[in-house]
């Protein structure tokens, strides 16, 4: 009888488990049409574009999940390859009459607005009208919006444009606390992403140049703004320290930062006057992803530049990077950067940059492909958002370096930074340590004590040994003397405009621009733009037992603007000692 109530029992759950499974494929069978629905790229006639511009930009848009539909627009991306895709084809597409943007809080990088903003503009020199609403705007989400023919706002709504700032965290105090203490090695006056763990304020250094790339990115906004709303900068920027903060809706209006107060139904009505539909007729919205599945602008040749996106920490081990979803690992990248170097089509290669840094072994390896590349083939760097440290390391080197006026770069320094937690072990956990060794350096790195002083100089030699290969990869690269690239360097972040001035870019521009630098090196005259590597698939992430995306991102959703801090602290003891790595987040409002 024991043994029929184990068998049926076993049955049972065998059932049960069989259930599951299949439910769960119906549900993702179920949500991938649904996902599917709309997205084949059939643009309706005579509809509008709509762009929401909530959740951050990223650089490219993923082949996304079908349990998306889950999540009811709380928590979303905007592909930045994508959108700028979208905008090429709708200035182009006769069934999209217009833009709706709809504003919300929007994340991003200031040269990631830039670039999405003039691809905004150039849809309008197509002749086809932009219009923007919002209950309440973000500075990001407004920057764009500004291109708008008109700005409709909530007549209870608010537009942030406070100017800009940048607010660091420190955990000196609580390191403190809890008896660890951090050893830093570094070269580079600047080099400031070490400060939040053994200061409680800005140094003076990182203070000035913090002032200085906020101002260069601030004035870059209010140029943009005070041109395409006919306003003077001047009159911005008072805006920015009196006027508008914390005002009625009309104010705005009265600055003619918006031109109406409107609900979104009236909005609605705007548009459909627009089209000119009839009141019972109904407005036909389409996507950024409808538009961009269209049919792709130019036709098809075997020559080919490629665009090969390297975004995230760079690390020389696999995972993810700084915001836990991408990285520039050593052994991919070289892979795919040889796959280009070999593949005979491709004529030249575009590599999209957008990255704060991270190990400076790893970051030399891909400097040395990126090499072996030039040599067979033109090189262009396309900074976006962020190329500074071991990002500029490994851009340094091509024909070419190309950025946005508010691209943040430079940042040239190389530090390390390991913790010393004996106070915690032997103090406050009572525990003791003891030791035989053969040779003086033996117990190199143990636990329980700091580094001594012959160590401490043996870790400060070799982090100038790695600043001198740095600049000197710099000097080469840039043709500059040494010494210049020292005079700039200190671990300094430039935006581009700035970076541009001192010999660290070539020239501003957007990814189109150098993409057509890149073909023109090549001397091809028609060529195919090609886009790797291949976005992985949303199942992946399922089959990936390395990673927990859905708790990943709770904890991201918790902790907002300082989980890429915290982010940082909880991966130290896993990163290479030796970074070349600006400011971790530079935690722009």
């Amino acid at each position: 009888m024991k043994e029929f109530f184990k068998y049926v029992l076993a049955t049972i759950v065998g059932i049960i488990l069989t259930s599951i499974i299949f439910t769960i494929i119906t549900i993702v069978s179920v949500a991938g049409m649904v996902a599917n629905e709309g997205t084949s790229g059939s643009v309706p006639k005579n509809s509008v574009l709509r762009i929401k511009l909530q959740g951050e930009i990223v650089d490219r848009a993923g082949e996304g999940s079908p349990m998306d539909f889950l999540n009811y627009g709380e928590d979303f991306t905007i592909g930045l390859d994508q959108a700028l895709d979208a905008l090429k084809k709708a200035a182009k597409n006769d069934r999209v009459k217009g833009i709706y943007l709809e504003a919300g809080s929007l994340g991003a990088y200031p040269a990631d607005l830039q670039e999405l903003r003039r691809a905004l503009v150039e849809f309008k020199e197509s002749g086809k009208w932009i219009v923007a609403y919002g209950d309440s705007y973000s500075r990001a989400a407004y920057y764009l919006c500004s291109v708008a023919d008109e700005i409709y706002l909530n007549p209870i709504g608010s537009i942030d444009w406070s100017g800009m700032s940048s607010q660091p965290i420190f955990f000196t105090g609580l390191m403190k606390k809890i008896g660890v203490k951090m050893q830093v090695f570094k070269v580079g006056t600047y080099k400031s992403a070490v400060e939040p763990y053994i200061n409680t304020e800005m140094s003076d250094a990182n203070r000035e140049q913090v002032m200085s790339y906020l101002s260069s990115i601030w004035n870059n906004m209010l140029k943009d703004v005070a041109k395409s709303r006919k306003l003077e900068v001047d009159a911005l920027n008072s805006m920015a320290d009196t006027t508008i903060v914390l005002c009625e809706a009309k104010t705005y209006i009265e600055n003619k930062l918006a031109d109406k107060l409107a609900y979104l139904s009236d909005v609605k009505e705007a548009l459909k006057q627009r089209l000119e539909l009839g009141e019972d007729d109904d407005l036909k919205f389409t996507n950024i992803a409808d538009v961009a599945a269209g049919d792709n602008l130019g036709d098809k040749v075997s020559e080919e530049v490629a665009v090969y996106y390297a975004y995230g920490e760079i690390n020389d081990s696999q995972g993810r990077g700084f915001d836990q979803e991408h990285a520039i690992t050593t052994k991919e990248t070289i892979t795919d950067l040889q796959k280009l170097r070999k593949n005979k089509d491709v004529k030249a290669v575009v590599i999209r940059v957008n990255s704060p840094g991270g190990s400076a072994y790893a970051s030399e390896q891909i400097w040395h492909e990126i090499q072996l590349l030039r040599a067979e083939k033109p090189v262009i760097i396309s900074m976006g958002g962020l190329a500074a440290s071991g990002g500029y390391y490994i851009s340094c080197g091509a024909n070419e370096i190309w950025a946005e006026p508010m691209t943040l770069t430079g940042s040239i320094g190389i530090f390390g930074m390991i913790p010393d937690a004996s106070e915690l072990l032997t103090q406050k956990l009572g525990l003791s340590f003891d030791v035989v060794k053969t040779n003086a350096m033996s117990d190199f790195g143990a636990m329980g004590r700091p580094f001594n002083a012959n160590e401490s100089a043996k870790l400060q030699a070799y982090v100038n040994q790695g600043y001198e290969l740095f600049t000197g990869r710099v000097a080469g690269g840039r043709g500059m003397a040494q010494d210049s690239v020292k005079a700039i360097a200190e671990g300094r972040v430039w935006t581009g405009e700035q970076a541009k001035k001192i010999g660290l870019v070539d020239k501003l521009g957007n990814l189109d621009d150098a993409i057509e630098a890149a073909a023109k090196l090549a001397e091809v005259e028609k060529y195919t733009v090609g886009r790797y590597p291949s976005p992985e698939p949303w199942y992946m992430s399922l089959l990936d037992k390395s990673t927990n995306e859905y708790m990943e991102s709770q904890i991201r959703a918790a902790l907002g603007e300082y989980y890429s801090a915290f982010a940082l602290v909880r991966r130290i003891g896993k990163m290479d000692p030796i970074q070349a790595r600006m400011p971790f987040d530079p935690n722009i409002k």
